[in-house]
């Protein structure tokens, strides 16, 4: 198990590794009579690590999680219209759609009492009701603030800054944001005994 779950993260946070060194080393490459550059080169890079990462997650596991199933369909779309219309907004737009629609399943969902990050966390967690709607405003709201600050990193700093805040920068962010949700956690957890007396009454 602890094998499958390190391939796992490494089936995740390769395609990103892979992106920014590409993009870090500087080098130009010709693909099908077109000259890329550094940043379409990266993007070249990211697409194909992608299809192998999900490929991988499928072999491992027999199925694709729905978030990088979802995250990884955007790569080939934005990624793909990057390298063919040779314009690298797309590339840095994806984070800011793929974070705008993860925000909006959540808080449409919890708007009409369905609860979606349950259904990707329940395995792991064991929560009250009010604890899980309250988890998924927090999250809902984590990624527009994760959206908007890749409208603002893009827009205002160059695409090298860019890169380093998409591959370095996310990803601790959400570790923080994540650890900094344990104590709404542990508030509404529910204990393995008392979640069993329940269901005895019933």
């Amino acid at each position: 198990m602890r094998i499958q779950g390190f391939l796992k993260l490494v089936f995740e946070f390769s395609p990103l590794a892979i992106f920014f060194f590409l993009n870090a080393s500087k080098q130009e490459a010709v693909l099908f009579g077109y000259k890329l550059e550094p940043i379409f080169l990266a993007t070249a890079g990211f697409i194909a690590a992608t299809v192998v990462s999900l490929i991988g997650m499928y072999v491992l596991m027999r199925r694709i999680p729905i978030m990088p199933l979802i995250s990884g369909v955007f790569v080939l779309l934005f990624g793909g219209m990057t390298l063919i219309l040779h314009d690298e907004v797309f590339i840095k737009t994806k984070p800011t759609f793929v974070n705008t629609l993860f925000g909006t399943i959540l808080l449409v969902g919890l708007y009409f009492n369905r609860l979606f990050i349950k259904l990707l966390l329940a395995e792991g967690l064991s929560l009250k009701e009010r604890g899980w709607r309250s988890l998924t405003l927090r999250w809902g709201l984590f990624f527009f603030f994760l959206a908007a600050l890749n409208e603002f990193v893009w827009r205002v700093y160059d695409t090298d800054s860019w890169v380093l805040f998409k591959t370095v920068g996310i990803i601790p962010l959400t570790l923080i944001f994540a650890l900094a949700q344990i104590p709404l956690i542990q508030k509404y957890w529910i204990e393995i005994e008392e979640d069993e007396d329940a269901e005895a009454k019933v």
